[in-house]
Order: C-alpha cells, then sequence, then structure tokens
C-alpha cells in the first residue's frame, strides 16, 4: 500500500536528518492514505507547524503516479522549489513538477495558485484529481483576492470603444453614478457603497450589447448579492474605481471542495469558525484528524490593566499615546504596534516620532534595533518573517473587522438576513483567528504584550480573547528592563 511505503521511505529519509517535527510519519499516511483513497480529509496542525509539513506531505506525492494538484502561494512556491525539493533529491527522491495553467499530459504534480484554481475549477480540470491545499484556513481570503474585480475608467473606455452604439447610454449612466458617489462622500478619499439600483441599470445595458470586453464580462456574472460592492475615490484627480468582491468565495464556487477529492491543511488547531466555513459549502470530510502537540511554550506577560477607556471615547487616543510612550520608554528592543484604523494609527504614529524621533516607521521591514514599527494586523501576520523578533508587541485596537470596510459591511448584511449573529459568527471570530500568528513571534523572544483596547475588560466576549492568547501571565506593574 502506498501508506506502508510512504512511511517506509520516509522513516529511512529521518534516519539521516536532524531532529524532526513528531507527526512527520503521521501525516505522510494520512496524506498517502487520502491520495489512494480519493478522499475527503481535513488536518488540524497546531498553530506555528505551518512550515514543518513539507516532508510528510511530499513524500507521498513523490511515489504516487495519479496526478494530484497542489495550492500554493507564491512564497510556498520559492520554499518548494528553493529548499524542499533540492533536500529531497540529494536523499534519492525525484518530483515531476507540471506548472502550466492547463493540466499536465501524465502523472505530473500539478502546482497551481489561487489564481489558476479558479480557473482549473471553472473549466472543468479538476474531475477525478486529487486537490491538497496547504494552509487551507486562509483559503478564503486568498480565493476572494484572486476572484476580486477592479473597473477603472480606462475599463469603461473600452468599453465605449467596443459598442459605440451605446457609448451616449454609458456617458450617461457613469455620469450619474460619479455624481451620486462623490456627493455622500463624507472625506476625501473614502470608500462608498455603490448602489444597487445602478448596478442593476449598467447590467441590463450590458446584456443588451454583448459580447463585452474584462473585466465587463465577469462583472455581469457576479451576483450583487453574493458580492460586495463599492468604489474607491480620488478626489484630486474627481475620478473612481469599482472594487468587487465575493462575500464568501467558497459559496460561489460550490463545488470546489465538494466534487473532487481533497487534502486541506490547516494550521489553527481546532477551529469552529473554520469548520463553520467548511459546513457551509457542504464539505464531505470523511477524515478529520487533529495532530496537536503538547504544549512547551512559556507563558507571555500580558500587561492589560482594568478601566482603560473604550475606543470610542474622546480621551482614547491620548490614553493610546501616554500608555505608548510608557511602554517604549521601559524597552531596549523591537517594539511592534498594531493598530488597524489608519487614521489613528497614522496620528499615534506621527506623535511617538515627535518624541523618539526616526527609530518610530511605519510598516517598514527595516526597523532599529531598539525601533517602533506601527502597522496593521495583516501587514505584521504577512511580514513578521521579514522583521526581527520584537520584545514587545502593543495592541491599540484589537482585530475586530471594521464596518466602515464596504466588504465587512456587506458581509454583516447578508448575516443580518439570514438571522445570524453576525458580531459573534463573523467579526469575533475573524479576530480571534489573527491573535496567535500574531503573537508567535513574541513567544519565541520572551517578550511582552500589552493590550489598550478597553474593551478587553468591559466586554463579556474579552474573555474569549484571553483565552486565544493562552498561555500567559499578567503584568500588574510596569518595570524598565
Amino acid at each position: 500500500m502506498l501508506e506502508a511505503h510512504a512511511h517506509k521511505q520516509l522513516k529511512n529519509l529521518l534516519k539521516s536528518s536532524s531532529p524532526s517535527w513528531p507527526h512527520d510519519l503521521t501525516l505522510s499516511r494520512l496524506v498517502a492514505r487520502s491520495l489512494r483513497r480519493m478522499d475527503h480529509t481535513h488536518i488540524q496542525l497546531e498553530h506555528g507547524s505551518q512550515d514543518k509539513f513539507w516532508l510528510g506531505l511530499l513524500v507521498p506525492l513523490c511515489l504516487d503516479e495519479s496526478g494530484a494538484v497542489l495550492v500554493l502561494t507564491d512564497s510556498q512556491r520559492r520554499r518548494l522549489f528553493n529548499s524542499e525539493l533540492p533536500r529531497l533529491k540529494q536523499k534519492g527522491f525525484t518530483l515531476c513538477c507540471w506548472e502550466a495553467i492547463n493540466p499536465p499530459p501524465s502523472g505530473q504534480l500539478w502546482l497551481l495558485n489561487p489564481t489558476g484554481l479558479i480557473h482549473a475549477y471553472k473549466n472543468g480540470y479538476l474531475k477525478s484529481r486529487q486537490l491538497i491545499i496547504p494552509e487551507a484556513e486562509r483559503l478564503s481570503e486568498r480565493l476572494r483576492e484572486s476572484m476580486s474585480l477592479v473597473i477603472t475608467d480606462q475599463d469603461w473606455d473600452r468599453l465605449r470603444r467596443a459598442h459605440p452604439s451605446a457609448e451616449s447610454s454609458l456617458i450617461e449612466l457613469h455620469k450619474k453614478l460619479t455624481f451620486r458617489l462623490f456627493s455622500h462622500a463624507t472625506r476625501e478619499d473614502a470608500h462608498i457603497r455603490i448602489p444597487s439600483n445602478g448596478i442593476l441599470a449598467l447590467k441590463d445595458l450590458l446584456r443588451m450589447i454583448a459580447p463585452l470586453p474584462p473585466p465587463w464580462s465577469a462583472f455581469i456574472e457576479a451576483d450583487s448579492l453574493n458580492w460586495a460592492s463599492w468604489a474607491e475615490l480620488d478626489h484630486r484627480m474627481l475620478t473612481w474605481s469599482w472594487q468587487l468582491m465575493p462575500l464568501e468565495p467558497l459559496e460561489v464556487l460550490p463545488g470546489l471542495l465538494k466534487d473532487q477529492p481533497v487534502v486541506l491543511l490547516t494550521g489553527s488547531g481546532k477551529n469552529d469558525f473554520l469548520s463553520t466555513q467548511f459546513q457551509a459549502v457542504a464539505f464531505p470530510a470523511t477524515v478529520v484528524a487533529n495532530l496537536s502537540e503538547p504544549s512547551l511554550q512559556e507563558p507571555i506577560s500580558l500587561f492589560a490593566p482594568p478601566r482603560q477607556p473604550m475606543p470610542n471615547t474622546e480621551v482614547y487616543g491620548q490614553h493610546l499615546l501616554d500608555q505608548c510612550r510608557r511602554l517604549i520608554l521601559g524597552q531596549q528592543g523591537l517594539t511592534i504596534v498594531l493598530l488597524n484604523d489608519q487614521q489613528l494609527r497614522r496620528q499615534l504614529a506621527s506623535e511617538l516620532a515627535a518624541e523618539f524621533g526616526s527609530r518610530v516607521i511605519h510598516e517598514t521591514t527595516a526597523p532599529d534595533s531598539n525601533g517602533v514599527l506601527c502597522c496593521r494586523w495583516s501587514w505584521w501576520i504577512e511580514h513578521q518573517d521579514q522583521v526581527p523578533l520584537p520584545e514587545q508587541l502593543i495592541v491599540g485596537l484589537l482585530p475586530i473587522p471594521s464596518l466602515e470596510s464596504p466588504l465587512v459591511a456587506a458581509r454583516v448584511e447578508s448575516l443580518k438576513a439570514k438571522r445570524r449573529d453576525w458580531f459573534r459568527d463573523l467579526l469575533l471570530p475573524e479576530a480571534l483567528s489573527l491573535l496567535p500568528s500574531a503573537v508567535a513571534p513574541l513567544r519565541r523572544n520572551c517578550g511582552r504584550l500589552a493590550i489598550l483596547d478597553g474593551r478587553l475588560r468591559r466586554r463579556s466576549w474579552g474573555e474569549q480573547v484571553l483565552k486565544a492568547l493562552e498561555p500567559w501571565s499578567p503584568l500588574q506593574h510596569l518595570l524598565p528592563d
């Protein structure tokens, strides 16, 4: 059997390797079993295991000739080619990889990025092929980015040139939308929801003048009930770009995880929010395995004093500045300040720079050894491998998605229409899912975590935030190094 063969080969390989991940052999058997049976498998890895699965995944693929599909991001693909495949080659393993957008003619491993995966699914290339998706907890996010549409002034011009008979109607419709969007803007460069009647009027017109150049053909297919649609205004040029994103990509592509065998590797442990997403698209998991590890993490020191002001109060900005100043003064190493609110983040970075000078930077991967890096949560998670380990993380605001985001607002409206608890079913779980990966570098450096968001102690859901951060120990007073 493939499982036994993969187990034996990997065991021999590990004898001559440095200390391995304890689940290498188990993972190889699970992957090999799924490849042989062509089933639906969900393998749950612990936080921090994202880079440890490669051997257990690749050895069965080296021995299999079924032509599986491995879905990788650009960074994962670089690691595969620059590190993992050369290491396997030294041990006598070869893996034939096919990188074209169309399927391989024989049994090579087909490498696709999320955009290529969507293309293959829509063209029926995935039938009877085993899908393998590492970091599947971020699959929805990556599919959403790949499926997103951006319509600019140049796209309107191309549409008018393709159909001169409809030019006057298109110009008039564009003018009406432009006037309405700018008249509803409350600040410069705002993001404004596109009115539904404007979308319907445009789609009615486009259906009469087909065929359409891209991206208009994709725009026609986008169901307004399942897609968020908004305009990003440029007051300097008095222009706007039209942004469209699917609310829940897995529901827009309902057969992606159901119509062909799939192995999902998730690195967020047991994640109820993720399980709900998979259940929503009827993912028929025949095997669910949780490869947990004994917790050997040292508790991080958590500074979260009671009676902090709420973020919507007038004094919060000053509170944030005062506490950040105290926290930075007592530290010698790198400090990361996490804050999604752009206006508040830039204001805080400016005020801190007035006191600490060039030590303070904004979303740059080259901080001083004692620097202060202000950034969004998503930026930090994406770039933390390019930044030295921090001595301190300061949470200015917990990463609760903001309803000012048109995408978030549209997803909330969709849940409201289904009479669901949009905060506990969407906003809170998404925030909790970010916490372990955000604080992981801090644990490796035995650093300090400070949470200055008053909601942590004043809201009932604050206990769930504290639980997601475990293990931690309370820090009652600030002491200098």
